[in-house]
């Protein structure tokens, strides 16, 4: 049978983990119930101790304890109680012994669980029930696929609402390790796609193309946390090529926006060596939140701006601006090491320089698209593309590209070795 790892924090949350562990074994899976509580001794008994947890971390539960007493400390003691399961969910994986991982908590237990989750692989059954989820759940999901749920009540004893939200939750988890199948990842190499709404009909032209040549695909949604979900899974050697169609989030990083993906965007492809195709998808919107939180740089009459949605407010970039977002562009795809090809658009980066469109701006695009020619080594192909970005002869010519690309390292699928 499949195991289940449930975390807790068992000197305050004992009953309830209980509850959830006697569930998943009636729903027919294994637990390995583990006690991450820093507080006291817990209050059922646990498969793993909290000095288990705290020894993998090498530290010890009395030294924890006096830390999480301690003004100001707490938190110190909770990092290292999630160091050491995510140390021992680990060694489990290897030996076979953890199929996925839940836990419950408030917001010293969900940060020890999630930190745990998100040290998992993409695919491996996380859930976290959690009273913090109510509010922003980014810092506790990160780029990895935990399933949330809001236990609506505290989880602070059971009750007829509480038994039915949590049993849900474990029938929940059941269901997903229990299903896990053994398909193979090897069928087709997989090509990630950069794309937002703005640059989408480009996007799904690319996808298309590539589909119909032999790839599997994988779309991330530039939106911050998607860029980082993008590079960390071509570090971790799971994408085999790269359409970087929407470089976005470059704005955002640069002037404050809201959908900034860190400093590693546009850079792991390049140092891992894989053949990418770079494009500057909607490099000439900056991303801020709603209206009234568009910093006052930004929000003046002689600026172009575009209510996205409710929470999502464009700015276009000057030229100033766009000269240097064009530099940076070049300086994250300078040292690439594989092949790589960049293509710019001369009719637009994104739906918002369509014909009649509110961003259309040739000495912007002339300021953007100059200093990424200027920036690029001479080994780096950069192709003037006569379309906008969603043109279907853009999205012709970025996978054309790409097949050149792969063709230097490997033959297309179906091909004989």
């Amino acid at each position: 049978m499949p195991t289940v790892v449930l975390l807790g924090t068992l000197d305050t949350k004992g009953p309830e983990h209980a509850f959830v562990r006697d569930r998943l074994l009636d729903a027919g899976v294994e637990v390995l119930l583990v006690d991450v509580g820093i507080l006291d001794r817990p209050t059922i008994e646990p498969d793993v101790p909290a000095h288990d947890v705290a020894r993998a971390a090498g530290t010890t539960i009395e030294e924890l304890r006096a830390a999480g007493l301690a003004a100001g400390h707490r938190a110190i003691a909770l990092d290292a109680m999630a160091e050491g399961a995510i140390a021992l969910v680990a060694g489990w994986r290897r030996e076979g012994r953890c199929d996925g991982v839940m836990g419950l908590g408030g917001s010293g237990g969900s940060a020890i669980v999630s930190a745990v989750l998100r040290s998992l692989p993409i695919g491996v059954p996380k859930l976290l029930v959690s009273t913090m989820t109510s509010g922003d759940m980014r810092p506790y999901v990160g780029t990895r696929d935990l399933t949330l749920v809001h236990p609506v009540t505290d989880i602070q004893g059971l009750n007829r609402v509480s038994r039915r939200v949590l049993e849900n939750a474990a029938n929940a988890m059941a269901g997903m390790v229990r299903g896990l199948s053994a398909a193979s990842d090897a069928d087709a190499p997989l090509v990630a796609i950069s794309m937002m709404g703005v640059t989408t009909p480009g996007a799904q032209g690319v996808q298309a193309r590539l589909e119909a040549a032999g790839f599997e695909t994988i779309v991330f949604h530039a939106n911050g946390a998607g860029g980082m979900a993008m590079e960390e899974l071509i570090e971790a050697g799971a994408i085999d090529g790269v359409v970087d169609l929407t470089t976005n989030e470059l704005t955002s990083e640069l002037y404050g926006g809201i959908l900034s993906a860190g400093s590693r965007r546009l850079t792991t492809a390049g140092h891992i060596g894989i053949p990418q195709v770079v494009a500057p998808g909607a490099l000439e919107v900056i991303n801020f939140g709603p209206r009234a939180t568009v910093p006052e740089r930004f929000a003046g009459p002689e600026r172009r701006i575009v209510i996205h949605s409710a929470s999502v407010t464009s700015v276009r970039a000057t030229a100033g601006e766009a000269a240097e977002i064009g530099a940076r562009f070049a300086e994250r795809v300078s040292p690439s090491t594989g092949p790589t090809a960049v293509l710019l658009p001369l009719q637009g980066c994104s739906k918002y320089e369509l014909p009649n469109g509110p961003f259309i701006d040739p000495d912007a695009d002339a300021a953007l698209f100059g200093a990424i020619r200027a920036g690029l080594p001479s080994g780096i192909p950069c192709e003037d593309v006569d379309a906008n970005i969603n043109d279907a002869s853009f999205a012709e010519a970025a996978t054309r590209a790409f097949l050149e690309l792969w063709q230097e390292i490997r033959e297309l699928p179906g091909e004989p070795a």
